[in-house]
């Protein structure tokens, strides 16, 4: 059985460079470890999410998204930046699950926004948030700006060099196929 990465991104929009940026993470992780991959956006969860204040009120669909994140293996997360934060039905999403359930998960965290000064939105709201849960988040957080992309493709050197060093991390877990191996070789 093959491990699961999922994504979300917590963006409205279609095409998005937030997900592009997960697709781009997500499918490297995919190439170097053999993790199958299913990648969520807020329009995928669906309407109602909005009006959902639990897990029972929402439709199959938006449960199926809930049930695919908590049963990952690894989550690669990224939202795009508004007014200095992230968008508020991403952070219903997110508070929709147990904290429980993401308990010591490995989670990329990503943001995207129009300039430099959002960049911390990584540090100080998604590592925070994703703290509160105990998940693991990665060391390496992913920003990227408008000018990493070109007609939504990661087109930056400097930001394809981050998303590696953020993938290369998650080969400290044991279960990442390349760990084991260099578990068993060791022994």
């Amino acid at each position: 059985m093959s491990l699961r990465l999922v994504g979300i991104a917590g963006s409205f929009n279609r095409p998005s460079k937030t997900y592009t940026l997960i697709e781009h993470i997500a499918g490297l992780v995919a190439e170097n470890y053999g993790f199958a991959t299913n990648i969520y956006d807020l329009k995928d969860v669906g309407p109602s999410l909005g009006t959902a204040l639990s897990r029972s009120e929402l439709d199959d669909q938006a449960r199926q998204v809930l049930d695919d994140i908590v049963q990952a293996d690894v989550l690669v997360v990224g939202s795009p930046t508004y007014k200095g934060s992230y968008p508020g039905l991403f952070k219903h999403l997110i508070d929709l699950i147990e904290p429980s359930e993401l308990r010591s998960k490995p989670i990329i965290i990503s943001a995207t926004g129009g300039g430099d000064r959002h960049a911390l939105i990584v540090e100080h709201q998604l590592r925070p948030l994703f703290g509160f849960f105990m998940a693991h988040t990665l060391p390496t957080a992913i920003y990227a700006s408008d000018r990493d992309f070109v007609d939504y493709k990661v087109a930056s050197e400097a930001l394809s060099g981050r998303i590696g060093s953020v993938v290369d991390e998650l080969a400290a877990f044991s279960f990442v196929p390349s760990a084991r191996a260099s578990l068993q070789a060791a022994e």
